[in-house]
């Protein structure tokens, strides 16, 4: 899908984390820096539609080969099978990232605050919404959670891991629930997305994230891993009083 088909979607990815309840993000990755293989074989059509079943509002793909084993036909072919909106959820840091996003049919992108100076950021997310794509701006610290408001972000991801590109594991298991204090400082048009550290043993519960006020978690390892991934995912929304978004679409 190329860039003039997509305007017209506007803000596909942010909308469909609308409603009552915890969205999920549910995320295609093969492997990770840090645990290594995670589902080496894996299908991302087949993942995607198993997604879908569970009950997931929308999907993240990691299109990086050397680092999560992705690919850009892993996206299409997820959005294509599923028809879910769609994340590309890359190390993306300059306006050629952006377009190159666009042309492969992503409907957001991921930014990272630490990657890239915040005007750049506001350029990046400009650029984006004239081709039709949502932006989620990730931040890690109070103070890149302000900077990325004043810049102009509407969709922001609290990560509570450290560093993704770092291949030791370093989660603070509290930073969502500890950050989601600042919330009620700023516009309540602003989408709130909890990143990494839930779904696993000793994770931070997604009711608590719930009850933090985030409109989603993102969900990775944990799905990923499932011997089932569609029960899984329903087990994750039943727990924090969520029902499936698209369950009606399940059976077609």
């Amino acid at each position: 899908m190329n860039a003039s088909n997509r305007a017209s979607l506007g803000h596909s990815f942010r909308d469909a984390l609308a409603g009552e309840g915890l969205s999920i993000i549910a995320e295609i990755k093969r492997c990770s820096p840090s645990r290594g293989a995670l589902r080496p074989d894996a299908d991302a059509a087949s993942l995607a539609l198993e997604y879908r079943d569970g009950g997931a509002a929308c999907l993240s793909v990691l299109t990086d080969s050397e680092r999560f084993g992705g690919s850009v036909d892993d996206l299409r072919d997820a959005r294509e099978a599923a028809d879910l909106p769609v994340l590309r959820k890359d190390f993306l840091t300059d306006l050629k990232d952006v377009r190159e996003s666009a042309d492969m049919g992503a409907d957001a992108i991921l930014v990272i605050l630490a990657d890239v100076d915040p005007e750049r950021m506001s350029e990046m997310q400009e650029e984006a919404l004239r081709l039709g794509v949502d932006v989620l701006t990730e931040v890690r610290t109070e103070e890149e959670l302000e900077l990325a408001v004043a810049y102009g972000a509407y969709m922001i991801g609290v990560n509570q891991r450290d560093d993704p590109k770092n291949t030791r594991i370093t989660v603070d298991y509290n930073r969502a629930e500890r950050m989601a204090g600042m919330f009620e400082r700023f516009d309540d048009g602003i989408t709130w997305i909890a990143l990494s550290g839930m779904g696993v043993p000793g994770g931070t519960p997604l009711s608590a994230i719930a009850d933090a006020g985030y409109d989603a978690a993102l969900i990775g390892e944990a799905l990923v891993t499932a011997a089932d991934s569609s029960a899984k995912l329903r087990e994750l929304l039943t727990s924090c009083g969520s029902r499936p978004r698209v369950a009606a679409t399940a059976s077609s």
